[in-house]
């Protein structure tokens, strides 16, 4: 938690989200997001260099959970590539997405 925000940070070992790591991540990404109180999560994913559909299934999963508790969803610290998959699918149009943590922890406490 951050400032009344959970914080999901993915570490270095996450550079590349294979589907060798989705099994792990799924169930406490999707954990995380049912139970974050208040409802108000950020996914950073600053060492994140790729991911794909079944990731992008993860995120739309754990956003509809956040989402039906009447909470925000947002991305953070998205490499270049990761920003393109973002824009490319819209899902910058479902969910904020800012340049760093620290940012949207501030945009979404209050």
């Amino acid at each position: 938690k951050q400032q009344g925000v959970t914080v999901i940070h993915l570490g270095r070992e996450y550079e590349n989200l294979d589907e060798s790591l989705l099994d792990e991540l799924r169930a406490a990404i999707l954990d995380v997001s049912e139970t974050a109180d208040p409802p108000k999560v950020v996914l950073d994913l600053s060492h994140t260099k790729f991911f794909g559909s079944a990731f992008i299934e993860i995120m739309f999963r754990a956003w509809k959970r956040v989402d039906a508790r009447g909470g925000t969803f947002a991305l953070s610290g998205l490499t270049k590539y990761c920003a393109e998959i973002v824009e490319v699918t819209h899902l910058d149009r479902l969910w904020k997405v800012f340049p760093s943590r620290d940012e949207a922890v501030a945009a979404m406490k209050g």
